[in-house]
């Protein structure tokens, strides 16, 4: 099947063309221009006027937890259910966060992902946000369940994934962090520094070890101090690191967001971080076994306060993302587009099939109204909205 969407505003690869198309043909990028051309290409083909909005390629959230009343603990059904919600508001491809449990759960939850791996190709495997985290930067996880890795346990989470491992988040400074980094890199996973009491000097050496991520930069972490410059500066100073920022206005601030982007360009990988609740009503939900209250779309674990504790998750979803890139952060909408796209791509190794609209690309686009409204979703040539 060919699809050729036309006068769009073509953003993708850090440039913006207007009066453009872009055919897909199955599930590739066969052919772009602009103009009239793909006039004659349009026999037998479906086509579609994007009227002047714009045309991105489809977003890739590496790390996020659920959504739609569901989380990706649940099993393949809440997994269905969650994904399409995302998939509605543009993601495309999706990494599945498993929030901290047992290794047992943990490895039950990810063989699940695995073999959902297997079929569905818009999914692109597992991002194991535990158990290896320091428990005085826990934030919405058990602190009972957070453990030091072991050879052991790591085998054990290896052989659960079979291969679909694409990230885990891990504190550096445990007993065997160094060792953790190595062996899940060795393995092909890519590691992210995160809810780590790490000082520069620890988190410079996960890195030297092959981290090249940071889990939700500022969160869960120390901040930048003028004589402690923390994992945030350790993760800027280096050019093969890339920083995952929640840009929802609750979890970093807006300006903070585009000092990161200044710094890094092209090395800041938007997520939702998103649990179940996100595209969901407010209320009660839990996360990793623990109760959480949503109040005006912010998920904060229930201690009983009328403000609620620590922050639990987001209730972002991408498209979000991006528009308040552009309205809040202030961003060139190339360099907003290319946090969905592009730098997850480059994050996770992706980038010489997705994350663009050129052609021998995956056939994966969003068409965006002018305030940021998705008017379509396709992925694989498919159109999924």
């Amino acid at each position: 099947m060919t699809v050729i969407i036309h006068s769009a505003r073509l953003v993708t690869d850090g440039t913006v063309t207007d009066d453009a198309w872009v055919q897909m043909t199955d599930a590739v990028v066969t052919a772009t221009g602009t103009g009239d051309a793909w006039r004659e290409r349009a026999a037998g083909a479906e086509i579609v006027d994007a009227a002047g909005d714009w045309l991105t390629p489809g977003f890739i959230d590496i790390h996020g937890h659920g959504g739609g009343a569901a989380a990706y603990d649940d099993g393949a059904d809440a997994i269905a259910t969650a994904v399409a919600v995302h998939r509605a508001h543009g993601t495309t491809r999706s990494v599945l966060s498993l929030v901290t449990a047992s290794i047992d759960d943990l490895a039950q939850r990810a063989r699940v992902i695995a073999d959902l791996t297997a079929s569905d190709p818009l999914i692109l495997g597992s991002h194991l946000e535990g158990p290896f985290l320091d428990v005085g930067r826990k934030g919405a996880h058990t602190a009972e369940l957070l453990i030091a890795p072991t050879p052991p346990d790591i085998e054990t989470l290896l052989a659960a994934t079979n291969g679909t491992l694409r990230q885990i988040t891990l504190a550096p400074e445990l007993d065997g962090g160094l060792e953790a980094v190595r062996a899940f890199v060795d393995a092909g996973a890519r590691v992210a520094v995160g809810h780590t009491s790490a000082d520069y000097d620890e988190t410079n050496a996960a890195f030297d070890a092959g981290a090249t991520l940071l889990t939700h930069a500022f969160n869960a972490m120390n901040g930048i101090h003028h004589r402690a410059p923390g994992p945030v500066i350790a993760a800027l100073s280096r050019d093969d690191v890339t920083l995952e920022v929640i840009n929802d206005g609750t979890h970093v601030h807006p300006d903070v967001v585009r000092m990161l982007c200044g710094q890094a360009p092209g090395r800041v990988a938007l997520i939702t971080d998103a649990m179940a609740a996100a595209g969901a009503a407010d209320g009660a939900y839990t996360l990793g076994g623990l109760d959480v209250m949503v109040r005006s779309g912010v998920a904060r674990l229930d201690d009983g306060s009328a403000t609620g504790g620590s922050i639990a998750g987001s209730t972002l979803l991408l498209d979000e993302a991006l528009r308040r890139a552009v309205t809040d952060v202030r961003l060139p909408m190339e360099q907003a587009v290319d946090a969905v796209t592009g730098a997850p791509a480059r994050a996770l190794g992706l980038d010489a099939t997705l994350g663009s609209l050129r052609p021998g690309f995956a056939a994966d686009a969003v068409l965006l109204g002018a305030e940021f409204d998705v008017r379509g979703v396709w992925a694989e040539g498919r159109q999924l909205r």
